[in-house]
């Protein structure tokens, strides 16, 4: 493999999940961002109660990706073997902290806007 394309990644993550959980996966990310986006809109701004709460669901989204992917991949931690298997599994944990934050948010924007209006 002499260049790293976006179809050889879409290949390799298509072999290492499966075609359906990955599309899934990658479905599941684009609404919860598209749901994102329409909060930011709705709001106008970051509220900074609910990031603060959604940051606190970092470490538990780090650890499941790392996880996840290490029981998709049928490895474990001891099969780490050089800086790039490291720096893939801080990515993976970036991600998955990312993504819940984005999740954690969203919930909460959505569901604790209903609370503040009826005052």
């Amino acid at each position: 493999m002499k260049d790293l394309t976006l179809e050889t990644l879409i290949a390799v993550f298509e072999e290492i999940f499966g075609t359906a959980l990955f599309w899934t996966m990658v479905a599941v990310a684009v609404i919860i961002t598209l749901a994102f986006i329409f909060v930011l809109i709705r709001d106008r701004s970051l509220e900074a109660r609910y990031l603060a709460r959604a940051e606190l669901s970092a470490p538990i989204g780090a650890i499941a990706a790392i996880l996840f992917v290490q029981y998709m991949t049928n490895s474990g931690f001891s099969d780490i073997g050089g800086p790039v298997d490291l720096i893939v599994l801080m990515l993976t944990g970036i991600a998955g902290a990312g993504g819940l934050i984005f999740l954690a948010y969203v919930v909460q924007a959505l569901l604790g806007r209903d609370e503040e209006e009826s005052y």
